[in-house]
Protein backbone atom coordinates (compact mmCIF):
# COMPACT_ATOMS: atom_id res chain seq x y z
CA UNK A 1 0.00 0.00 0.00
CA UNK A 2 1.27 3.52 -0.80
CA UNK A 3 -0.47 6.69 0.28
CA UNK A 4 -3.48 4.57 0.68
CA UNK A 5 -3.51 2.90 -2.40
CA UNK A 6 -3.94 -0.90 -2.88
CA UNK A 7 -1.26 -1.08 -5.26
CA UNK A 8 -2.21 -4.71 -5.70
CA UNK A 9 -5.12 -4.03 -7.89
CA UNK A 10 -6.41 -1.54 -10.72
CA UNK A 11 -7.28 1.79 -9.69
CA UNK A 12 -10.37 3.45 -11.11
CA UNK A 13 -11.15 6.80 -10.76
CA UNK A 14 -14.56 8.62 -12.26
CA UNK A 15 -13.45 11.41 -14.62
CA UNK A 16 -16.85 13.62 -14.50
CA UNK A 17 -15.55 16.95 -13.62
CA UNK A 18 -12.16 18.96 -13.25
CA UNK A 19 -11.65 18.13 -10.04
CA UNK A 20 -11.69 14.33 -11.44
CA UNK A 21 -8.86 15.56 -13.22
CA UNK A 22 -6.91 16.68 -10.99
CA UNK A 23 -7.44 13.68 -8.66
CA UNK A 24 -6.39 11.01 -11.78
CA UNK A 25 -2.93 13.07 -12.02
CA UNK A 26 -2.47 12.31 -8.20
CA UNK A 27 -3.14 8.73 -8.88
CA UNK A 28 -1.28 8.53 -11.87
CA UNK A 29 1.61 10.42 -9.95
CA UNK A 30 1.47 7.67 -7.12
CA UNK A 31 1.51 4.88 -9.30
CA UNK A 32 4.33 5.71 -11.21
CA UNK A 33 6.64 6.81 -8.02
CA UNK A 34 5.54 3.22 -7.14
CA UNK A 35 6.41 1.75 -10.62
CA UNK A 36 9.89 3.31 -10.02
CA UNK A 37 9.77 5.56 -13.21
CA UNK A 38 12.06 8.15 -13.29
CA UNK A 39 11.15 11.90 -12.58
CA UNK A 40 11.10 12.43 -16.13
CA UNK A 41 8.95 9.76 -16.95
CA UNK A 42 6.33 9.94 -14.36
CA UNK A 43 6.23 13.60 -15.58
CA UNK A 44 5.36 12.69 -18.95
CA UNK A 45 3.23 9.74 -18.14
CA UNK A 46 1.34 12.79 -15.49
CA UNK A 47 1.07 15.08 -18.25
CA UNK A 48 -0.34 12.76 -21.03
CA UNK A 49 -2.63 11.23 -18.69
CA UNK A 50 -4.20 15.07 -17.41
CA UNK A 51 -4.71 15.63 -21.52
CA UNK A 52 -6.35 12.61 -21.71
CA UNK A 53 -8.53 12.74 -18.58
CA UNK A 54 -9.52 16.52 -19.71
CA UNK A 55 -10.52 14.94 -23.25
CA UNK A 56 -12.33 12.29 -21.60
CA UNK A 57 -14.20 14.93 -19.76
CA UNK A 58 -14.73 17.46 -22.56
CA UNK A 59 -15.42 15.42 -25.56
CA UNK A 60 -16.66 12.22 -23.92
CA UNK A 61 -18.81 13.65 -21.53
CA UNK A 62 -17.19 11.92 -19.00
CA UNK A 63 -16.02 8.39 -18.23
CA UNK A 64 -13.71 6.14 -16.21
CA UNK A 65 -9.65 5.69 -15.95
CA UNK A 66 -8.29 2.43 -14.62
CA UNK A 67 -4.81 3.03 -13.50
CA UNK A 68 -2.94 -0.72 -12.99
CA UNK A 69 1.31 -0.80 -12.20
CA UNK A 70 2.05 -3.84 -14.67
CA UNK A 71 5.79 -5.81 -15.12
CA UNK A 72 6.82 -6.94 -18.22
CA UNK A 73 8.87 -9.52 -16.85
CA UNK A 74 11.97 -7.04 -17.49
CA UNK A 75 10.72 -3.82 -16.19
CA UNK A 76 8.05 -2.52 -14.08
CA UNK A 77 5.76 -0.14 -15.48
CA UNK A 78 2.32 1.89 -15.31
CA UNK A 79 -0.93 1.07 -17.84
CA UNK A 80 -3.81 3.79 -17.64
CA UNK A 81 -6.94 3.29 -19.74
CA UNK A 82 -9.71 5.90 -20.76
CA UNK A 83 -12.88 5.04 -21.73
CA UNK A 84 -16.15 6.89 -22.20
CA UNK A 85 -19.55 6.22 -23.59
CA UNK A 86 -19.45 9.74 -25.85
CA UNK A 87 -20.00 10.61 -29.74
CA UNK A 88 -16.36 8.93 -30.37
CA UNK A 89 -13.88 10.13 -32.95
CA UNK A 90 -14.81 10.46 -36.29
CA UNK A 91 -11.81 11.06 -38.22
CA UNK A 92 -9.48 9.53 -36.22
CA UNK A 93 -6.22 9.90 -38.51
CA UNK A 94 -6.60 14.08 -38.28
CA UNK A 95 -7.56 13.87 -34.27
CA UNK A 96 -4.10 12.38 -34.12
CA UNK A 97 -2.36 15.02 -36.68
CA UNK A 98 0.27 16.88 -34.83
CA UNK A 99 -1.58 20.33 -33.74
CA UNK A 100 -4.72 19.11 -34.45
CA UNK A 101 -7.57 20.99 -32.01
CA UNK A 102 -11.07 21.23 -31.98
CA UNK A 103 -11.21 22.79 -28.85
CA UNK A 104 -9.28 26.09 -29.95
CA UNK A 105 -6.86 25.69 -27.27
CA UNK A 106 -3.32 24.78 -27.09
CA UNK A 107 -3.39 20.91 -25.52
CA UNK A 108 -1.04 18.38 -26.45
CA UNK A 109 -4.00 16.80 -27.97
CA UNK A 110 -3.73 12.98 -28.93
CA UNK A 111 -0.67 13.33 -30.98
CA UNK A 112 1.31 15.14 -28.06
CA UNK A 113 0.12 12.33 -25.54
CA UNK A 114 1.21 9.62 -27.65
CA UNK A 115 5.04 10.86 -27.84
CA UNK A 116 4.94 10.96 -24.11
CA UNK A 117 3.88 7.45 -23.46
CA UNK A 118 5.73 4.25 -24.87
CA UNK A 119 2.49 2.19 -25.75
CA UNK A 120 -0.79 3.89 -27.29
CA UNK A 121 -3.72 2.07 -28.39
CA UNK A 122 -7.28 3.83 -29.63
CA UNK A 123 -10.07 2.19 -30.22
CA UNK A 124 -13.22 4.68 -31.10
CA UNK A 125 -16.10 4.92 -33.56
CA UNK A 126 -17.96 7.24 -34.32
CA UNK A 127 -21.46 7.22 -31.89
CA UNK A 128 -19.77 3.71 -29.76
CA UNK A 129 -17.34 6.01 -27.26
CA UNK A 130 -14.01 6.09 -27.07
CA UNK A 131 -11.12 3.81 -25.08
CA UNK A 132 -7.33 4.57 -24.94
CA UNK A 133 -4.65 2.98 -23.60
CA UNK A 134 -1.56 3.89 -22.75
CA UNK A 135 1.86 2.22 -21.11
CA UNK A 136 4.75 3.66 -19.69
CA UNK A 137 7.44 1.60 -19.09
CA UNK A 138 10.33 2.22 -16.24
CA UNK A 139 13.82 2.89 -18.13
Amino acid sequence: MTSGIDLSRPQQQTVGSDEDVVRVRQLVRTVAVAAKLSLVDQTKVVTAASELARNTLVYGGGGTVEVTPVDNGRRPGIRIVFADSGPGIADLELALTDGYTTGGGLGLGLSGARRLVDEFDIQTAPGQGTRITIIKWSR
